[in-house]
């Protein structure tokens, strides 16, 4: 039986818990959310599925679950213009999220943003090894950056996006197998950063892309696919950063991050890189690490 956990069942959180289940990938959730109402019309909207799972709102069985997955707090409107915007409104829920966490021995996969920001909060208040805390984002902004190269007629299975995941994200261009010229770089970068705004103008915040992407990153650690992805890992001297956490490519696993894989970057990639960890250090010293 794999148990899987999820505190914030809103959009992205309640998408989760139900791809995760329908998928056959976990047969037993905890779910937990401040509005009781919402929790429980999403506990009804799963039964009513049929689905063979067993599903719980007592946190206490957080501990024991496999996989938890925090997406609670205040979600991105057309009039918070960045992630890093949401940190003094969401730090008061990851620190609840960090007690939740006490003798949890699973793997913590953390949504909420700032994502970065608050992925090195949660290790460090959990106190678990950085290797079972994973951060969600460069999985999404790698799809997104492979859809802006189709749409200017590049064809590529493999796009990869580094860095924070907000305004100092890294696309890897210099990993790609063909050369895009710099002014294309500039707007696709400038695109990239605008990319979920018409989202959640539209339908309020984005779902299915974040949702897809933190199912596909359960099953990988569920399998032990031992897969390379792009995921916010806290590095201690990887790329020449230490206690900070971002994007990087990592094998996930059983384990979570098996291992960090560093890659040639070019220097311009290099200099990006840093200021997206300069940017992520900084928020960490206002949430007071």
């Amino acid at each position: 039986m794999t148990s899987l956990s999820v505190m914030g069942v809103g959009r992205v959180g309640g998408e989760v818990a139900f791809l995760a289940a329908a998928t056959g990938l976990v047969d037993k959730l905890t779910l937990l959310d401040m509005y009781t109402p919402l929790l429980e019309a999403q506990v009804l909207d799963l039964r009513h599925t049929g689905l063979d799972i067993t599903i719980t709102s007592d946190p206490e069985t957080i501990r024991d679950t496999d996989i938890f997955v925090f997406a609670a707090g205040t979600p991105r409107n057309p009039n918070i213009r960045t992630r890093a915007d949401l940190l003094g409104a969401n730090l008061p829920v990851a620190d609840m999220c960090g007690r939740y966490l006490e003798g949890f021995g699973g793997v913590v996969i953390s949504v909420t943003n700032p994502m970065d920001a608050n992925t090195c909060y949660l290790q460090q208040k959990s106190g678990l090894d950085r290797s079972r805390v994973i951060g969600f984002g460069g999985q999404l902004d790698s799809a997104r950056f492979r859809g802006f190269l189709a749409d200017r007629g590049y064809d590529t299975d493999e796009a990869w996006v580094l860095g924070e995941h907000g305004e100092h994200q890294v696309p890897l261009f210099s990993r790609l197998p063909f050369t895009v010229p710099a002014a294309e770089q500039d707007e696709i970068l400038s695109e990239m950063r605008a990319a979920s705004m018409p989202v959640i103008r539209g339908k309020g915040g984005t779902v299915f892309g974040p949702a897809f992407g933190i199912v596909r990153l359960i099953q990988a650690i569920i399998d032990n696919e031992r897969v390379v992805l792009p995921v916010c890992c806290v590095l201690e001297g990887e790329y020449g950063e230490r206690g900070v956490a971002m994007g990087v490519p990592a094998e996930i696993g059983s384990r979570g991050i098996e291992s960090i894989i560093e890659w040639d970057l070019s220097a311009r990639e290099t200099d990006q890189l840093h200021t997206a960890a300069e940017n992520v250090r900084a928020l960490c010293r206002k949430a007071g690490l």
